[in-house]
């Protein structure tokens, strides 16, 4: 099984290329070759940052969206996307303006605007709680770090929340497509667990 963790600039693809290997990947591959994500099996999209400016650093790897799209949506490989690499998935990102994303599920993301008295960005370790029938996710603790989040346009698409004074959410997906607002690769056992159940997911 072949894995591709996209460099575009824009991830910590160190820590989350150690946390796919402790998890049991094999065939790991750090690219920014449209070609090898082509023949991918899986398909990981790290992301840090804002929202415009990982956007436009993954547009501008030409034939890399178009790639991703084959194996993705056409052929049906699994695919995680993390933190910003998550939200991408949304149809468009306000942060610095109005920006497109992949519109894989539906949505926007939009600024954290806590009911409470609480610091942004919502940062550090937090519950997590699946939505019933969720794949892969399991309740427990993992690390976020992040000022914006996933509006979705349709709950059927929200896999798992958070709070942060207020339901944030914490996971979405449809059918090979899954998108986590938390860091596994920072989220010790809880993340290595949840990497491993990805690797081993057949949707």
């Amino acid at each position: 099984m072949s894995l591709a963790l996209i460099d575009y600039g824009a991830g910590n693809l160190h820590s989350v290329h150690n946390a796919l290997k402790a998890a049991g990947a094999g065939d790991v591959h750090v690219t920014a070759d449209p070609d090898i994500v082509a023949k991918a099996d899986r398909i990981v999209l790290p992301g840090v940052g804002a929202f415009a400016h990982c956007m436009e650093a993954l547009s501008a790897i030409d034939g890399m969206i178009a790639a991703m799209e084959q194996r993705v949506r056409v052929a049906g490989i699994p695919f995680l996307g993390i933190c910003v690499g998550m939200q991408l998935l949304a149809d468009a990102g306000v942060e610095h303006g109005t920006t497109r994303g992949l519109g894989w599920v539906g949505g926007t993301v939009r600024a954290i605007a806590p009911a409470a008295d609480l610091k942004i960005p919502h940062m550090g370790w937090n519950d997590v709680v699946p939505a019933q029938g969720a794949p892969l996710i399991e309740a427990g603790e993992a690390y976020f770090l992040h000022s914006y989040h996933f509006d979705a346009a349709n709950a059927n698409d929200v896999l798992a929340t958070t709070d942060h004074g207020g339901t944030l959410v914490a996971a979405v997906g449809r059918d090979n497509i899954m998108g986590v607002q938390f860091h596994p690769e920072k989220s010790q056992a809880y993340g290595i667990n949840f990497l491993k159940r990805f690797l081993e997911w057949m949707p």
